[in-house]
């Protein structure tokens, strides 16, 4: 079991969640004030996308990550950023006439795209999606050559990678870029459990995942809708950290509907009940060996 549990809290994502759940945050304010208000309810880590202010759909502009990383640096109540950097894989192939093009709904970045944010902005964390996915009806795409230039890139930059794994050739193929020098430092890997259609959300699965990691990483686990906190329960008695947030998940219990604090609380509460307590965000720094906010290591 672990007993120092780092709790990262996934604010909004990209997903069409607004139109289901009203407190999914849209506008930098509410994400910045959402993230915020994760933090004061006890979590250690907040890992934001940002969305277009008028449609609340996907964005990448760097304008709205700087003001969600003003917002929060500037608060008196201290957390972990992370900021995603796994935006713009999406295709929706389309066949038409014979002629194969990406559909509607699709979202394609090159890697250096991908980072601006992360370049400008020096979170102290930045996502690494390692592999491509059958997403639901979307295809998430990550070349290996393509994710081997966006490593680089977030090793040059000094900021640490979130390690995220959606299947199990997504941790081999993690494992080959710290062999390859591409990923300095003890590596941090984010378990991403229940999507379809990639790895499930069960305890054979986690653990399937975890023995495979190299023996000097730091780990974290998630499932999502009904399955978040019981891979919280999971993840904390296989020794890994946790994630909850709305990005993964909308009820707090059947039928209620949950905000960030919300979900933070309980999940805090269960990593509690098992004996474990939550990092604060200067604790997490020490443990990951993270950079100051907003400067270098």
């Amino acid at each position: 079991m672990n007993p120092n549990v780092i709790l990262t809290c996934a604010v909004t994502g990209a997903g069409d969640t607004p139109q289901r759940n009203s407190a999914v945050p849209v506008t930098p304010e509410q994400i910045a004030r959402s993230a915020i208000e994760a933090a004061k309810a006890g979590a250690s880590i907040a890992h934001i996308h940002v969305r277009d202010p008028d449609t609340g759909g996907v964005s990448h502009d760097s304008a709205h990550f700087r003001e969600v990383v003003e917002r929060v640096r500037a608060a008196d109540t201290d957390i972990v950023l992370n900021l995603t950097a796994g935006g713009g894989g999406d295709l929706f192939p389309q066949l038409t006439g014979g002629e194969l093009r990406a559909g509607p709904g699709s979202d394609l970045q090159t890697p250096a795209e991908r980072h601006a944010p992360v370049g400008e902005l020096l979170p102290e964390i930045c996502t690494l999606d390692c592999g491509s996915l059958n997403f639901g009806d979307m295809v998430y795409l990550n070349s290996a050559d393509w994710l081997r230039e966006q490593a680089a890139l977030v090793r040059d930059a000094g900021v640490k990678p979130e390690l995220e794994c959606f299947d199990t050739g997504h941790v081999r193929f993690a494992r080959q870029l710290i062999e390859e020098g591409l990923i300095d430092d003890e590596p941090l890997f984010q378990l991403c459990l229940g999507i379809p259609w990639g790895a499930e959300a069960d305890t054979q699965t986690m653990l399937t995942m975890r023995d495979r990691l190299p023996a000097n990483a730091h780990w974290a686990a998630f499932g999502i809708g009904r399955m978040q906190m019981p891979m919280v329960a999971q993840a904390v008695l296989l020794g890994g950290h946790v994630r909850v947030g709305l990005e993964d998940n909308l009820y707090l219990s059947k039928g209620v509907k949950a905000d960030n604090a919300g979900l933070v609380e309980k999940a805090a509460g269960i990593v509690e009940a098992l004996g474990a307590r939550v990092m604060t965000p200067a604790e997490t720094r020490a443990r990951l060996g993270l950079r100051t906010p907003g400067g270098k290591l």
